[in-house]
This record gives C-alpha cells, structure tokens and sequence, in this order.
C-alpha cells in the first residue's frame, strides 16, 4: 500500500488537471451510512416507494418518503467533512484540481472549504430543500425542524406546492448541466482519481471511462472491488480518508523538494 500511495502522489506531482470522482465510501468516513450497504436505509425502506412518480402522485408515498429523510437528516446535520474531503481542497490549493466530481449529496466538499463551483453534483444536494411549483428553496434544517415538530408531509409556506430534497431521486432525470459539465471535465482532465466508489451507478460511473478515453491517466481507490479495476493505471485497495490525504501530502513534500532544488 505504501508504494502505491507513493505512485499516487507522483502522479498527482505529475499532472496538470486533475479530477477527483467520489462516491459513497467519502460520505462514510463522515459517519453517514451507504444507503445501499447492510443496515443502510435501503434494508429499512423499499426503495421503489421512492421513485418520483409515486412520490408525485401518491401521498403514502410522500409520507414514507419524509420519513425516511427524517432519519437522513439526522445523520446529515451531525455529519462533518473527513480527511478525504480535506486532501480534495488542498489539491485545490496547490493549483492542481480542476473539479470534484461527485455522487454525494452531502455538501461536505463544500463544507470542507472547496468552492460551490469546483464542486459537480451529480445526485444533487440534500442540504436543500426545494418546491417543484414555485422553485422557492429551503435550507434542510429548517425542514427536519418541522419532521421534528410532528409534520408527516412538507408543503411549501409560500404556494402550497410539493416539497422535496434537491437530490435525484429513482426514475428522475439526472440535471443535464451537471452531467455535460463532469463529462467535461472528465475528458479533459490528465489524471482522474476515482475514490470511494463502486462506479456501479449510472449514468455517474461512466465518467471514469470518459476520462480514460481521452488519454488520462486513471488511479481507483476504493475499498471493495469495481467493474474498471482492469482499466485503471493504479489500484489502490483501502479508505479514502487514509490513502488520498497521505498521497495528497506525499504530493507537496515532492513538490516542495522540487522547488528547493530548483533555486
């Protein structure tokens, strides 16, 4: 694992674009569960109660699907960004990030210090919580106060319309803007580093690919076993916020060597 932390960090100092793609396994250095993994919400809840258009048009639907959100937000409130989401602000910093690319809908990249627009969003932001009549938007707080309080279906104070988490649910459209502008940054990117996903989820998991197609160099790091292990360039078994922080720092010892010896 050691060498292998040190070639990630080579290939950082190496690179002039680099993407870093996240999934699940970042959110879970924070403490919030996988939805997917033993024990995660999907074992309590039947996910095709939550696909959009029942959550349209059925108000069980609606009640089970705020339910489930209140358990959510707890987790979520509490949760504070890890190591991993430290390493991607500091790529940042060093001038070496061109964009986090990621399935979470945690906001702790941004919390983490990493600017709203180096950050794309593909399963969008559980942090809001927005109107589909009106487009009037709420902070998640606010919401999980009123789950607290007794109320089983949310309504929007303004027009009365539907309200729902902006996060994409099963059956509706991903945001056509995110997904043009991660597959760009993938196909324009040197190095794509892909950490703590099971690159499972489409139309997400294509971006590896995408990257790889255009000539750059890809690195996963994940814990478990994915469908591009045999594509990457560097295969890192461990978590993300132990192997990309240690290769992050790695990176700017290099860079601070190559500098002195430079003058």
């Amino acid at each position: 694992m050691k060498e292998g932390v040190g070639r990630l960090a080579e290939e950082i100092v190496e690179a002039e674009e680099v993407v870093v793609f996240t999934g699940a396994g970042v959110s879970t250095e924070s403490g919030i569960p996988d939805f997917r993994s033993p024990g995660g919400l999907w074992s309590r809840y039947d996910p095709s109660d939550f696909y959009f258009g029942r959550f349209l048009s059925s108000e069980d639907s609606r009640r089970k699907y705020w339910q489930m959100y209140k358990e959510f937000f707890a987790v979520l409130h509490r949760a504070k960004p890890n190591p991993a989401h430290y390493a991607c602000c500091e790529l940042w910093q060093m001038g070496k990030l061109t964009a986090v690319i990621t399935q979470n809908v945690d906001g702790l990249h941004q919390a983490s210090g990493l600017p709203q627009d180096k950050v794309v969003e593909l399963h969008g932001n559980a942090t809001r919580v927005r109107c589909l009549d009106c487009g009037r938007t709420y902070a998640s707080v606010q919401i999980e106060e009123w789950l607290r309080q007794g109320v089983e279906v949310t309504g929007c104070e303004g027009c009365g319309g539907l309200l729902k988490p902006a996060t994409i649910s099963f059956g509706q459209a991903m945001p056509e803007e995110e997904v043009r502008l991660a597959e760009r940054y993938a196909r324009g990117c040197d190095l794509f580093i892909s950490v703590g996903s099971s690159l499972l989820v489409h139309p997400a998991a294509l971006m590896p690919l995408f990257a790889k197609e255009a000539g750059a160099r890809l690195i996963i790091v994940n814990l478990s076993e994915t469908p591009y292990d045999g594509r990457a360039d560097l295969l890192l078994r461990g978590r993300a916020a132990e192997v990309l922080p240690e290769a992050v720092r790695r990176a700017k010892e290099l860079l601070t060597s190559s500098r002195s010896q430079g003058r």
